[in-house]
């Protein structure tokens, strides 16, 4: 990870920090999410029955693909270098935008938005995050994600 400042941070606001690699979502993740969420809905989990929708088969939950974030920001190394740790803080403006099919595969690209100073080495940061299916014009999602980074002194 590089060694970046809060302060170099902040002189990238408005700056794309970057894109993901690609991850598939496939049927058998698709499945497990609507059993760990009992979200069974036949959309998600019964391939015959989707098939005869306007999606022309199974789609990933719009909650599956959101919590994908983490692990696709995972590649988008935006974490100031004294970071003792980091956690989720929320999300605004949720937005799914277009169906995720089973087997597609997405990958998220992050704009840096604002950086709030919460109390002394607690910054709150707010990234515009946009998951994209690859192939598709419309992306699946539009969030703008929280993250709380507590920093060392």
């Amino acid at each position: 990870m590089n060694k970046i400042t809060i302060d170099d941070l902040q002189a990238r606001i408005g700056e794309e920090l970057g894109v993901s690699d690609w991850i598939e979502v496939g049927q058998e993740r698709i499945n497990e999410f609507a059993e760990v969420t009992e979200d069974r809905q036949f959309i998600h989990i019964d391939q015959e029955a989707a098939a005869r929708t306007p999606f022309g088969g199974t789609i990933a939950h719009g909650y599956l693909t959101l919590s994908l974030l983490p692990k696709l920001m995972e590649g988008i190394h935006f974490a100031p270098h004294n970071t003792v740790m980091a956690i989720n803080y929320g999300a605004d403006k949720l937005r799914f935008l277009a169906p995720v099919p089973s087997g597609s595969r997405v990958r998220a690209r992050m704009k840096l938005m604002e950086i709030v100073n919460k109390r002394p080495g607690h910054y709150v940061v707010r990234g515009g995050v946009t998951m994209e299916i690859e192939g598709a014009d419309k992306p699946a999602l539009s969030v703008e994600s929280l993250s709380l980074f507590v920093l060392s002194e």
